[in-house]
């Protein structure tokens, strides 16, 4: 039997997270050593709390949550908290968590983890900013070839931009951290709107969560008929998209995606264009590939296997 993938989640939940950690922890494939806390979508004491929120809510309070950077490397925080509400995990009202929050510094954790576990052992799967993640690079370069590979979310090329008209939330609100990601030569798997924009929620797929008639089950789909509105409005589409969950569905069922390994670069100075994945798509520059850049997914297989692992818990 092979053993589980071990694997790290570095996150700013974000009702999407919280999808992709109860993804994680539904599927025996993958071991999560822990789970790292990071300003984004909401800041810090409200991600690290609702990373606990989403552990007890799987029954996983033996998952170390640890916090992590409250601010970008070198710019002001940008939050959205009008996708995803005041607390991040706006639309059921969830307890506080009582697990506790690790001592330890997300940073830290970080690094004594990729130093201790075997090379080649640990994926990281960052799912907001890059800021933890650089910060551990910046402190500890000898970690970096330590790394199996870094899978997340985050960027775009032919979906443009979703908090700019060319950048992606995640990128834009810390482009100094992707910049060093990106340039570090660690095995990247991307996972950019150009992807996330096909994994759509509709009225089918979030009813067979509420029909699970589990608590976790009815909790996923209120938070995607939470979550839904904002893009309805803007996208005129017909549901979300589950953005996150797809980094976890890629550890999974690679097959479920396609793309190309490409050259990728971040625009940190640009006039309209700062936090800009600049992605050679078609190969037209010099610039040696650095990443497997996702370009389509079968949102019905991903939505399929969503439903399986979600039901288990």
């Amino acid at each position: 039997m092979t053993p589980p993938r071990r694997i790290i989640i570095d996150t700013d939940p974000g009702q999407d997270d919280a999808v992709a950690i109860l993804l994680a922890l539904a599927s025996p494939e993958l071991e999560v050593l822990g789970i790292t806390a990071v300003a984004g979508n909401v800041p810090l004491p409200l991600t690290q709390k609702n990373a606990r929120i989403v552990c007890e809510l799987a029954g996983r309070s033996d998952i170390p949550v640890f916090a992590g950077c409250d601010a970008p490397l070198s710019r002001k925080l940008v939050t959205a908290e009008h996708v995803h509400g005041k607390t991040g995990l706006d639309g059921p009202a969830l307890p506080d968590p009582t697990m506790p929050l690790q001592d330890q510094h997300a940073v830290d954790f970080l690094i004594e983890t990729l130093r201790r576990e075997p090379e080649g052992s640990v994926t990281l799967c960052p799912l907001g900013p890059l800021t933890n993640i650089a910060t551990a690079f910046r402190q500890a370069p000898d970690i970096v070839p330590r790394i199996r590979e870094v899978v997340l979310m985050g960027g775009a090329y032919f979906e443009v931009g979703n908090i700019t008209p060319s950048a992606e939330f995640n990128i834009f609100v810390d482009p100094e951290a992707a910049a060093i990601v990106f340039g570090s030569g660690v095995p990247m798997v991307v996972m950019p709107l150009d992807v996330t924009h096909k994994a759509l929620t509709s009225a089918e797929r979030v009813g067979r969560f509420r029909a699970m008639g589990t608590r976790v089950g009815t909790m996923v789909a209120e938070w995607t008929d939470f979550f839904e509105r904002h893009d309805r409005q803007k996208y005129g589409s017909e549901g979300a998209p589950l953005h996150d969950p797809c980094v976890i569905a890629w550890l999974l069922k690679p097959d479920l995606f396609l793309g190309r390994h490409i050259n990728v670069e971040i625009e940190t100075e640009g006039r309209f264009t700062t936090g800009m994945t600049v992605a050679d798509w078609w190969g037209v520059s010099d610039r040696a590939p650095n990443a497997l850049f996702m370009r389509d997914v079968d949102a019905a297989g991903f939505f399929d296997l969503l439903a399986e692992r979600i039901g288990r818990l």
